[in-house]
């Protein structure tokens, strides 16, 4: 299985090239950049040049921990003064677009955070702007390029399961919301910021579905006003079916984060460490029973990078190979609005309790 299981590992650990390394500059300091975006640059060798935040205590505190010289007091001074070729915008939903469209209006590439936009129709703003500047401009899903996850999605490429039948994610987790006071008063929560990287992925497997149907749930006296528990299924052509499950209120301690690929000659399945005790996690895992290779049983897969950070190694080194006209860019602003849409979809469901079309 070595000799299978180095093609799989060759896409599911990206890794920048020296020559398409790009000086970055950073807009937001919260938590994410400095628990995940900053800790995977500086493991690439990446060059930060600067970092702004609206909170300008948080952005020195950062910035003086993670070794970055300059604390720019705003976004102009940012673009007027650094010498960044690729902006990393990290910063809650609601202000993305205007950041997103100031930040492409300076010709900089840009590194979007999750979700792109609250609604489609900014998504659809940011495309347009991107397009007008002529920047390349991606999205940080990066599920995409979990290691378990990416491997996975190699193997379904490779035939080793044959023909997806189905997908499916199930989460069950004690989230502490009190981390992201920026959600505290999010209608939309659970489907916007945490399982549309599941539903991401799930287009990125199978593509766009026919129908989807969601439901959503709150429980008393939680930390955040939006839903917390949402089940989604989608309906594909030829009987393929996939299923979202996801759980933030898990009283019982014993988290956990599973999926499951199953196809017509095998099936894929793993676990996201990251969940089981965020932000710490654990080593993730991920095994194939394929009838094509075949295995013998269950074989695993050795895992071993992490969602935090080094998925953000990826989403940054697919960008910069992109800007070097080498690479794809695996996920794209222009393909990130069929995700908008997908999300826009989920929660229509959930407010009309209707099967959805697409």
């Amino acid at each position: 299985m070595i000799a299978h299981f180095k093609e799989v590992s060759e896409f599911a650990k990206l890794e920048i090239l020296e020559s398409h390394k790009l000086p970055i500059a950073i807009v937001g300091a919260g938590g994410i950049v400095d628990g995940a975006h900053l800790p995977a640059y500086k493991k690439a060798g990446l060059e930060i040049v600067g970092i702004t935040d609206v909170d300008q205590d948080r952005a020195k505190d950062v910035a003086n921990r993670h070794g970055i010289s300059i604390v720019y007091p705003d976004l102009a001074t940012l673009l007027r003064d650094s010498k960044a070729k690729v902006i990393d915008i990290a910063v809650p939903p609601a202000v993305q677009r205007d950041v997103f469209i100031e930040v492409a209006k300076s010709g900089r590439h840009i590194l979007a955070q999750k979700p792109l936009a609250t609604t489609v129709a900014d998504g659809e703003m940011i495309i347009k702007a991107t397009k007008e500047s002529g920047i390349i401009a991606g999205v940080n899903q990066q599920l995409r390029f979990e290691e378990g996850i990416a491997a996975a999605y190699k193997m379904v490429d490779l035939g080793w399961v044959g023909k997806v039948t189905s997908i499916s994610i199930t989460v069950n987790l004690a989230t502490p919301w009190e981390m992201f006071p920026w959600a505290k008063n999010m209608e939309k929560l659970e489907i916007m910021v945490h399982s549309i990287h599941y539903h991401d992925v799930i287009r990125w497997f199978l593509g766009d579905p026919i129908s989807v149907y969601s439901v959503a749930g709150r429980t008393k006296d939680q930390f955040p006003i939006g839903e917390t528990r949402t089940v989604s299924t989608y309906k594909y052509p030829d009987e393929v079916t996939a299923i979202v499950h996801a759980n933030h209120v898990n009283r019982g301690g014993d988290n956990y984060a599973e999926f499951r690929i199953d196809g017509d000659g095998g099936a894929i399945r793993g676990t996201l460490g990251l969940l089981y005790d965020y932000p710490t996690g654990r080593v993730d895992t991920l095994e194939v029973n394929s009838a094509k290779l075949p295995t013998d049983g269950w074989t695993p897969y050795p895992v071993t990078t992490r969602w935090f950070p080094d998925a953000f190694i990826g989403t940054m080194g697919s960008l910069l190979g992109a800007i070097a006209g080498k690479d794809k860019l695996r996920s794209s602003v222009e393909e990130n609005l069929g995700t908008l849409k997908l999300v826009a979809a989920l929660y229509e469901s959930i407010a009309t309790n209707r099967v959805i079309e697409l």
